[in-house]
């Protein structure tokens, strides 16, 4: 068994739909300092994050307390939007966050299954520091649904899984906050 400690980035300096790779802003380093000592606590075998620069920013104060770096996952990355416009991603995944699985791409399936199988495969307990749809992709194969958004996850929440016997469980759901994508 392991337990898995998913991680919202922090608050982002931009959102979805103005900036490809936003770091975090002010908010988001003190939200990503002040969760540090619990994740710290749990010693973790490994780090992980998206290779995402919020989501790196986010694992920074956790990385230096232990003295290593995050393996950077690809998998536990943000959704990738069918489109490259700015604007139009922000549209889409709004209308995403309020679907199915099923109703979306075969690689939007995929990906999440992605998701899934990195969680399934960790050996040892883990940090991830991830994002708002990778998170929420875990939890909805966890609770065998297929709506893409089941909660929202404020920044720097911590959802807890265990993946006792091959089966992703919840343990704990993060904080939930009111997100605006955009």
């Amino acid at each position: 068994m392991a337990l898995i400690y998913f991680v919202r980035h922090g608050k982002a300096a931009a959102g979805f739909g103005e900036d490809r790779d936003p770091g975090l802003n002010a908010l988001g380093h003190a939200q990503a300092a002040a969760i540090a000592p619990r994740l710290i606590a749990a010693a973790p075998a490994q780090l992980i994050s998206s290779p995402l620069r919020r989501a790196r920013e986010t694992a920074a104060p956790v990385e230096a307390a232990l003295g290593r770096s995050a393996r950077i996952e690809h998998s536990v990355s943000e959704i990738a939007s069918p489109m490259d416009d700015l604007a139009a991603r922000a549209v889409w995944v709004r209308a995403a966050m309020q679907g199915n699985w099923s109703d979306l791409l075969i690689a939007h399936q995929q990906w999440r299954r992605g998701v899934v199988d990195t969680l399934l495969a960790l050996p040892q307990d883990s940090v991830i520091f991830s994002h708002f749809v990778a998170i929420n992709a875990a939890v909805s194969h966890a609770l065998g649904g297929d709506r893409v958004t089941h909660f929202s996850p404020d920044n720097c929440s911590i959802t807890i899984f265990d993946n006792t016997g091959g089966m992703l469980r919840v343990i704990e759901l993060g904080q939930e906050s009111e997100t605006a994508v955009g």
